[in-house]
């Protein structure tokens, strides 16, 4: 018999008439024929008060007893739900997380989780029964209540789908499914039929808040198809699976992320070991660094830009004053009214002029860039925040996302076939924690050349220009990382691309800069540039770090740095290549598969 996983988030459970129709969900679902396990949030702004409660008290409560408190939501949501089911003629019951048998680490208020047991839930399932869970929490190894944190329940049912081996895990929101960008703020923005897991990840970690990024993750890693459908109608929604909506489709989405900051250290050593001084001092403190901009050094100084949330600008100054006085940097300088404008896309990975596109569409937009950094399938710009809605806009219709990329609208499964054996799952699951980072590839490319224009002028259209041209002598172009490099008026910008181009390249290159009135070109014939890629490089905030220690102890000094949901690049010297990689690989090790 085929299992399905549906999860009511707080809006869909919002009240009893919304609590009686998520249960007559899940009973026409199991007379279909499914077994069904539901995963239920609490209720509305219950989470919220509760919080408000709390501060009323304390203005620094501790996390153990903020777990114990908020637990108590989901509890009050799947006893309502229990009822519900059986006020309509079917077998309900209801389990915490504890009961369930959610083991977690003992990070209160973020946890992660380490393993689930599933004798009891298909007992129960066996007897007839819709088993509803309570999401966001679990219990760790001495008992305690534990939470998962933001997205917690569209985490728990993610991985409850993965250790049963539901055919799919079915996210019941407000939202008809996933968009290309946020709806509320673009009316013209459009449902997506099929997303593929990397653009999803891409995606949720820039603010599309349908899908929390952990639960994407655990969809990714076992194999889970996603379907996210809206509690209150029967439109189709959207799939989260392994292949995109269209092979090929150069961008699938685009987002605005308005609430960060930019950090930039100027005048930092240009040696071995810089990053990880700098990085490792953010990550004692527990911040989460977004964009990291790092261009080529110039005369024994390089400089660092990055991003980090608005909320905690105030304790990484803190920390980088601190690294500045430790490695004798010049100077830091900040921006708090700053957004970041994405595009993602899998097709982009393989076609020329993605990049130039978007710069274009800024460019028409008046709209200028501050920072540039580019992964395999993201592009990502720093842009003045009150320029933010214009940007997304613009390159928004650029692509066009707001049409349907096909001529017949593809027809959603109903129900997706296990993509593995469910005890080989659950098996898997107890040798490793279900959260654990998990490294696919640790690779080098020593094919590529790298191009550095000093002295750019910082005004819209500049960029556009550059990558036009490249494009149009059909030069593909991978890394792109502009800085912000402190002159007033000028930026630094630094892309690469393959060896066999660097000529054609160069003869671009220098002609802008004789346009442009640029202050200089410099190229390097032969780079290194390696690639870390996996699950969890966001909510695991060391991989970053272990890259530059590893680098470091090797005496390799890294020149750029770009970064993404899924990967983090860097490049070295060319002839290096092979030491990086063995030193990464080693680094790497203990969560490499």
């Amino acid at each position: 018999m085929s299992l399905i996983v549906q999860k009511f988030g707080g809006t869909s459970v919002a009240d009893s008439q919304k609590i009686l129709a998520a249960a007559r969900k899940a009973i026409r679902a199991q007379q279909e024929g499914h077994q069904v396990v539901m995963v239920v949030s609490a209720m509305g702004a219950r989470t919220d008060q509760l919080v408000a409660l709390a501060a009323e008290l304390s203005d620094e409560p501790p996390a153990r007893e903020m777990d114990m408190l908020l637990s108590t939501g989901e509890q009050v949501s799947v006893a309502l739900m229990a009822m519900a089911v059986d006020s309509l003629g079917a077998k309900g019951i209801s389990l915490t997380g504890a009961q369930i048998g959610i083991q977690t680490d003992s990070s209160h208020t973020k946890a992660r989780i380490k393993a689930i047991s599933t004798e009891r839930i298909q007992r129960l399932l066996g007897e007839g029964n819709i088993v509803i869970a309570a999401g966001f929490q679990g219990i760790d190894e001495d008992f305690n209540i534990t939470t998962l944190g933001r997205g917690g329940s569209d985490t728990t049912a993610v991985a409850l789908a993965a250790v049963l081996g539901a055919n799919q895990c079915e996210i019941y929101t407000d939202v008809d499914g996933v968009y290309t960008t946020d709806p509320r703020v673009m009316p013209e923005a459009r449902c997506i039929s099929h997303i593929s897991y990397e653009e999803m990840l891409e995606l949720a970690s820039l603010g599309a808040g349908v899908m929390h990024s952990r639960a994407v993750e655990f969809g990714k890693k076992f194999g889970v198809p996603i379907h996210v459908r809206n509690s209150f109608t029967d439109i189709t929604g959207s799939l989260i699976v392994s292949q995109p909506e269209v092979d090929g489709l150069p961008v699938s989405g685009a987002a605005m992320t308005k609430n960060e900051a930019r950090v930039t250290l100027l005048g930092v050593p240009d040696v071995p070991g810089s990053s990880l001084a700098i990085f490792s001092r953010l990550a004692d403190q527990a911040i989460t660094v977004d964009m990291i901009v790092q261009n080529v050094g110039i005369d024994g100084k390089a400089d660092i830009s990055f991003t980090v949330l608005e909320s905690d600008l105030e304790s990484t100054l803190e920390a980088v004053e601190d690294a500045k006085q430790a490695l004798d940097i010049e100077q830091i300088t900040h921006d708090s009214e700053v957004a970041k404008i994405s595009v993602v896309g899998l097709g982009m990975a393989e076609q020329i002029g993605v990049a130039n596109k978007m710069f274009r569409s800024l460019s028409q937009a008046e709209v200028n860039i501050q920072m540039i950094t580019t992964s395999e399938i993201k592009i990502s710009v720093l842009v003045d925040r009150k320029s933010a809605l214009t940007a997304l806009r613009a390159v928004h219709q650029e692509f066009q996302l707001e049409k349907p990329p096909w001529d017949e609208k593809p027809v959603l499964p109903e129900i997706c076939q296990p993509p593995q054996n469910a005890l080989e799952v659950v098996k898997r699951l107890q040798v490793v924690g279900m959260e654990d980072l998990t490294i696919d590839t640790v690779e080098l490319d020593d094919d590529q050349a790298r191009i550095t224009i000093l002295g750019v002028p910082d005004r819209p259209g500049v960029a556009s220009d550059i990558f036009d041209r490249v494009a149009h002598e059909n030069v593909f172009v991978d890394m792109i990382v502009q800085s912000y490099d402190g002159n007033e008026g000028t930026t630094s910008l630094s892309f690469t691309i393959p060896k066999e181009h660097l000529t054609l390249a160069l003869k671009i290159a220098n002609k802008i800069c004789q346009e442009f009135d640029c202050a200089t070109i410099q190229h390097s014939e032969t780079i290194s540039k390696l690639s870390v890629s996996g699950l969890g490089l966001r909510s695991h905030t060391d991989v970053a770090i272990r890259m530059f220690q590893s680098l470091f102890k090797a005496n390799l000094n890294v020149s750029m740095v770009s970064t993404s949901e899924v990967r983090v690049n860097v490049v070295i010297e060319g002839d290096k290549g092979q030491i990086g990689l063995r030193s990464l690989q080693e680094a790497f090790a203990d969560v490499l598969r």
